[in-house]
């Protein structure tokens, strides 16, 4: 995941609006593809960095000096690895798990921002924060309760992929406000370097320890997929470039959520899976925490 809050105009015109919600759908039906990858042998991990090497290279071909930049300035590595372990994280979990439980949990971003920018940027805890936190909290509960189970918890791997790929995500929302002062080309650099190096190393780790297999030799098939997905997340960034530049960031932060449909509508769809009633419960909590988030007012105590 690329997204960036950028505070824009105060206008919110249609085209600018339309590009944000390209880029949800991309996000949204990106498991389809994924899965479609793994099936063909190719592991979400080595899957995310093949399409993140080729991103690499087009923006390097397009901003040459974006490598200097990122070389000089070791506090974007923090960025490489926050954006790296997010896309690791969220494209492994929705490849194995049920897509809209991976979707919300990692839709917990609003209790991390408020943890991690009371942290790194000295944010104080107001009422609305706490007030964000409470939802994302019982959410996520509802979401994790299994019927007749105890107390709720991750169940498998794919849930704490997904709590672990929100985790990162706000990590990489909180440092690029932090750096928002460094050059764009910088931080898009880094963001997709993540990709190649978190999720290229730990493939590597894990197929050495034979967890995961190798990448299977290239087919045309597959390799026309991975093509595909890495033009659709080239685009799926642009647009959000383009839209969140020219919009109000509260704004940009309600059409992102547009991701939780797409995604939800996708998997009963395609993947043929149930929405029940507690988890369409603990979702409305969630979503609501991020609303919050987006539409706080300015100074609110």
């Amino acid at each position: 995941m690329n997204a960036r809050l950028l505070p824009g105009a105060a206008s919110a015109p249609g085209l600018a609006v339309l590009a944000l919600t390209l880029n949800a759908f991309v996000w949204g039906v990106s498991w389809w593809p994924l899965r479609f990858l793994q099936a063909h042998g190719l592991h979400p991990l080595w899957a995310t960095a093949l399409v993140y090497a080729v991103a690499v290279m087009v923006i390097g071909a397009r901003w040459p000096q974006a490598f200097g930049q990122v070389w000089r300035a070791p506090v974007l590595w923090v960025l490489v690895l926050a954006a790296g372990s997010t896309n690791a994280a969220f494209n492994w979990a929705v490849s194995i798990g049920d897509v809209v439980r991976v979707v919300l949990l990692f839709y917990l971003m609003p209790l991390w921002t408020v943890l991690l920018a009371r942290l790194l940027l000295r944010e104080r805890l107001n009422r609305w924060a706490a007030l964000r936190m409470s939802l994302a909290l019982a959410g996520a509960a509802i979401v994790l309760k299994a019927p007749g189970a105890g107390w709720p918890w991750p169940s498998g791997l794919a849930d704490f992929l997904g709590i672990a790929g929100g985790f990162f995500f706000a990590l990489n929302n909180v440092m690029l406000r932090r750096e928002a002062h460094r050059p764009q080309e910088a931080r898009a650099l880094a963001m997709f370097l993540g990709g190649v190096l978190v999720a290229g190393l730990l493939a590597a780790v894990l197929s050495a320890a034979g967890a995961v297999p190798l990448p299977p030799a290239p087919r045309t098939a597959w390799v026309g997929v991975a093509l595909a997905l890495t033009g659709g997340f080239l685009i799926a960034n642009l647009a959000l470039q383009y839209g969140a530049t020219r919009l109000r960031a509260n704004v940009t932060a309600v059409v992102m959520l547009t991701e939780v449909v797409f995604a939800a509508a996708s998997a009963v769809w395609l993947g043929k899976e149930v929405v029940t009633p507690h988890m369409l419960l603990g979702g409305a909590l969630i979503v609501a925490a991020a609303l919050l988030s987006a539409l706080e007012p300015p100074h609110a105590a």
